[in-house]
């Protein structure tokens, strides 16, 4: 399944930008990449998907080919909630399918002990790239791929280069980074809520959804350890219990880019998921 074509859906701001697959008269699946990645991440797996989907995958909001939001417009997590409604309208889609990696994928919150620190560095950060007006930093595409790969050396180099395919602008000295120097940090884009809290959100929530890990994914790429799990334990046991059977979940073999490196691995699972046409939108 080929490449349909390269969208570009206007918003107040600029432009959101995605590439589809598929034919556009069949069911909708909207795919959505991790954090720092672009909707190259997913074009590997979705040769491997079933094919009587119609596949739209896009860039956030200053990721990959996106337009940047506007100075003094901080990037919070609702305003990526936000895009998705718009990009669905543009689409003009009623119901559709999402399928996410990691940041894209996000279903759960987290307890911080020192949030108000926290979202103040991150309000800092965002005061002082606004200030610094730095031209944006042109480099060697070889030392720009080995900057990915120390900050996420789980993509591997073949991986990394097809990120960089849509996430680098090439110049006559060498290549800068697409993205907005503003989402460097995650913690002025994510926010977090209480257990109480996602407890009342997916008691709401009438999609099916199908979670899969990584055994070696996030927490062994971001953490020195895997002090965290018991979260990941306590959203995965939440949805059990209150979604039943519409909660399907999957450990696979692999680390936190495995729908790129080893887009085989997943693919079985999510491709049962969709084609289980049981009642409610799915959501991955």
């Amino acid at each position: 399944m080929g490449l349909i074509s390269e969208l570009k859906l206007a918003v107040p701001w600029g432009h959101i930008a995605a590439k589809a697959w598929g034919s556009h008269q069949a069911a909708p699946v909207l795919c959505l990449h991790g954090w720092l990645d672009n909707a190259n991440s997913f074009d590997r797996l979705i040769p491997l998907l079933p094919k009587d989907f119609n596949y739209v995958a896009m860039d956030f909001g200053g990721h990959g080919l996106s337009s940047h939001y506007s100075p003094g417009f901080p990037y919070h997590y609702q305003n990526f909630v936000s895009e998705v409604r718009r990009v669905a309208a543009a689409l003009k889609w009623n119901r559709f399918s999402l399928l996410g990696h990691s940041f894209g994928g996000a279903v759960g919150g987290m307890e911080m002990d020192n949030l108000l620190t926290y979202k103040r560095r991150a309000i800092e950060h965002v005061l002082q790239v606004e200030a610094s007006r730095k031209p944006e930093q042109v480099v060697s595409p070889g030392e720009m791929l080995q900057r990915l790969l120390k900050k996420n050396s789980h993509a591997g180099e073949e991986c990394g280069k097809h990120l960089l395919q849509r996430g680098t602008t090439q110049v006559a000295t060498g290549v800068w980074l697409n993205r907005d120097r503003r989402i460097t940090w995650a913690e002025h884009c994510l926010d977090f809520v209480s257990r109480e809290l996602f407890m009342h959100y997916i008691k709401n929530l009438q999609a099916r959804v199908l979670l899969v890990k990584a055994t070696e994914g996030y927490y062994a790429l971001r953490r020195e350890d895997d002090a965290d799990k018991e979260t990941v334990m306590f959203v995965v046991s939440s949805l059990k219990s209150v979604l039943k059977e519409r909660f399907q979940y999957f450990e696979v073999p692999g680390n936190h880019y495995i729908h790129m490196n080893q887009p085989q691995q997943v693919a079985r699972v999510i491709s049962s998921f969709l084609q289980n046409k049981e009642g409610s939108p799915a959501s991955l």
